[in-house]
């Protein structure tokens, strides 16, 4: 498939700590310039689409209970954009120097409290770097899977944060499903959480 250059300059339009928006100079497939705007969560300098660099932004956590693998945590948390609540499971972005799985242990203890113990198990692909939406940003996730022991409490959250935890047994993932609001990678994993047995809480990872 023949590749045309489809952009000939970007620019950064805001200059924000945690998530900026950028202007591109884009070329249709005729070569017609029109402009198309994308935000990432990286500086200027260290955009995907310059930087060649693949790196992950952040981790997200499928973490269930080493005491009853049938119950999993989830969160419920205020979202901004949105005004309202939603059910999700932890996430966070992975800070410099840290592994998608050092970010996983730091973030769900300071969503939720609870200790974390990553899973090495299953097919590595389900671990690879995704992308969250490649129309609008270049922010990608790795997805990181394991157990979790210890005591929940707020104590770790930051102000900012408006965060319930929230055990999930099969009952309540449906009725989660069915009533509540849920963002699509929370609901995908309660898709896969709804056919795993007991003995085997990854067994969806083996492919």
């Amino acid at each position: 498939m023949e590749k045309r250059k489809k952009y000939t300059a970007i620019r950064a339009l805001t200059h924000n700590p945690f998530l900026n928006l950028y202007e591109m100079d884009a070329l249709t497939y005729s070569g017609k310039p029109f402009h198309y705007y994308f935000v990432s969560r990286k500086k200027a300098e260290e955009i995907e689409i310059l930087s060649k660099e693949h790196a992950a932004d952040g981790a997200m956590i499928y973490a269930v209970l080493k005491e009853d693998t049938e119950k999993l945590v989830m969160i419920r948390q205020y979202r901004y954009p949105m005004d309202s609540y939603f059910y999700e499971f932890p996430a966070g972005l992975i800070e410099k120097g840290e592994t998608a799985k050092q970010a996983a242990v730091r973030e769900l203890k300071e969503e939720t409290g609870f200790d974390f113990e990553p899973y090495e198990g299953g097919n590595v692909c389900a671990r690879k770097l995704l992308y969250m939406g490649p129309g609008f940003t270049d922010e990608s996730n790795q997805t990181v899977f394991g157990y979790v022991s210890g005591t929940a409490t707020k104590q770790f959250q930051e102000d900012t944060e408006s965060i319930q935890v929230c055990i999930v047994d099969k009952a309540e993932a449906k009725r989660i499903l069915q009533e509540e609001k849920v963002t699509m990678r929370g609901a995908f994993m309660l898709l896969h959480f709804l056919q795993t047995q007991k003995e085997n809480p990854f067994s969806f990872l083996n492919f």
